[in-house]
Protein backbone atom coordinates (compact mmCIF):
# COMPACT_ATOMS: atom_id res chain seq x y z
CA UNK A 1 0.00 0.00 0.00
CA UNK A 2 0.99 3.48 -0.49
CA UNK A 3 0.71 6.87 1.20
CA UNK A 4 1.06 10.20 -0.18
CA UNK A 5 1.68 13.95 1.29
CA UNK A 6 0.25 16.41 -1.05
CA UNK A 7 -0.19 19.80 -1.80
CA UNK A 8 -3.77 21.19 -3.17
CA UNK A 9 -4.38 24.84 -4.69
CA UNK A 10 -7.45 26.44 -3.56
CA UNK A 11 -9.82 28.44 -5.35
CA UNK A 12 -8.61 31.39 -3.46
CA UNK A 13 -4.87 30.55 -4.80
CA UNK A 14 -3.91 29.36 -1.55
CA UNK A 15 -1.79 26.14 -0.41
CA UNK A 16 -3.18 23.03 1.45
CA UNK A 17 -1.30 20.49 2.76
CA UNK A 18 -1.88 16.81 3.66
CA UNK A 19 -1.77 13.46 3.27
CA UNK A 20 -3.72 10.08 2.06
CA UNK A 21 -3.99 6.99 1.15
CA UNK A 22 -5.45 7.64 -2.49
CA UNK A 23 -5.30 10.80 -4.34
CA UNK A 24 -7.61 10.87 -6.69
CA UNK A 25 -10.68 9.68 -3.47
CA UNK A 26 -9.01 12.67 -1.81
CA UNK A 27 -9.32 15.54 -4.24
CA UNK A 28 -12.94 14.50 -4.75
CA UNK A 29 -13.49 14.29 -1.01
CA UNK A 30 -11.94 17.49 -0.61
CA UNK A 31 -14.06 18.76 -3.46
CA UNK A 32 -17.65 17.15 -1.99
CA UNK A 33 -16.70 19.18 0.64
CA UNK A 34 -16.21 16.51 3.35
CA UNK A 35 -11.91 16.55 3.42
CA UNK A 36 -10.71 19.43 5.40
CA UNK A 37 -12.37 22.47 7.33
CA UNK A 38 -9.78 24.72 5.88
CA UNK A 39 -10.82 23.35 2.03
CA UNK A 40 -15.01 23.29 2.31
CA UNK A 41 -14.76 27.06 1.80
CA UNK A 42 -12.02 27.27 -0.55
CA UNK A 43 -13.92 24.80 -3.48
CA UNK A 44 -12.98 23.50 -6.01
CA UNK A 45 -9.73 22.41 -4.86
CA UNK A 46 -7.17 20.85 -7.02
CA UNK A 47 -3.73 18.63 -5.68
CA UNK A 48 -0.98 20.02 -7.93
CA UNK A 49 1.78 18.38 -6.26
CA UNK A 50 2.33 15.04 -4.22
CA UNK A 51 5.34 12.59 -3.55
CA UNK A 52 4.74 8.95 -2.82
CA UNK A 53 5.53 6.42 0.19
CA UNK A 54 5.16 3.14 1.76
CA UNK A 55 4.15 4.01 4.75
CA UNK A 56 1.80 6.44 6.60
CA UNK A 57 4.40 7.70 9.15
CA UNK A 58 6.60 9.18 6.21
CA UNK A 59 3.60 10.48 4.60
CA UNK A 60 2.67 12.26 7.99
CA UNK A 61 6.23 13.23 8.48
CA UNK A 62 6.47 14.92 4.77
CA UNK A 63 3.02 16.39 5.11
CA UNK A 64 4.75 18.12 8.28
CA UNK A 65 7.51 19.49 6.67
CA UNK A 66 6.08 20.99 3.82
CA UNK A 67 3.33 22.87 6.10
CA UNK A 68 6.03 24.35 7.43
CA UNK A 69 7.40 25.99 4.37
CA UNK A 70 6.21 29.33 3.40
CA UNK A 71 4.18 30.09 0.43
CA UNK A 72 7.25 30.80 -1.64
CA UNK A 73 9.33 27.37 -0.92
CA UNK A 74 6.16 25.52 -1.21
CA UNK A 75 5.46 27.19 -4.98
CA UNK A 76 9.24 26.27 -5.31
CA UNK A 77 8.67 22.71 -4.32
CA UNK A 78 5.66 22.71 -7.04
CA UNK A 79 7.74 23.45 -10.09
Amino acid sequence: MSFYAYIARCNDNSLYTGYCKDINFREKKHNLGKGAKYTKQRRPIKIIYFEKFKSKIEAMRREREIKKFSKINKEKLIK
